[in-house]
């Protein structure tokens, strides 16, 4: 996704509409946790004007990752808007959004896509299916995976005697 200056003039307050599949590989190279990079589905809109350029874009795919777990592989969906400024050569323009400033003659998104893409790599990621041949076992000898939603609606049995007591002393307060 490069396009030198002079092809993005031509479309100065005219509508210049991105709808591109790109392979952003190189990702792996940076975070060696990235097992696999769908193609991205890149869209979106760019507006030209003449001291800078904004590219406001959609990002879809997937990555696959290791569960922090298993180890199993986790498909993690990749659903991201961006707003991208470019700076054109000379132009001073201030925003509380970063901007990039073009020193050449060509504007190359990828490097920011790459850069999108591994600020969406959480720390870590679980694999849903527990029932997966590789995933972890969920319980062995007197242990088991607990869920922290499963662990609030329990009671803990030595303090069941209390809770009669106080169910007893509201019945007998309200008498």
């Amino acid at each position: 996704m490069k396009w030198t200056l002079s092809q993005l003039q031509k479309y100065r307050n005219k509508d210049f509409m991105i709808d591109e599949m790109v392979r952003v590989d190189e990702i792996k190279q940076d975070d060696p946790t990235i097992r696999e990079v769908s193609p991205m589905h890149i869209t979106g809109r760019g507006d030209i004007d003449s001291t800078k350029v904004t590219f406001h874009l959609k990002i879809e795919g997937y990555l696959i990752l290791p569960c922090s777990r298993t180890l199993v592989d986790v498909k993690l969906p990749i659903n991201v808007e961006t707003t991208e400024t470019f700076l054109l050569q000379g132009s001073v323009y201030e925003t509380e959004e970063e901007a990039y400033q073009v020193n050449s003659d060509v504007i190359d998104v990828m490097p920011i896509l790459r850069e999108i893409l591994l600020l969406e790599v959480p720390m870590q990621v679980f694999c849903d299916d527990v029932n997966h041949e590789d995933a972890a076992p969920q319980s062995g000898k007197d242990w088991e995976v607990v869920h922290e939603e499963d662990r609030s609606k329990k009671m803990d049995p030595r303090f069941a005697g209390l809770a009669k007591f106080f169910d007893e002393n509201n019945s007998s307060s309200e008498s």
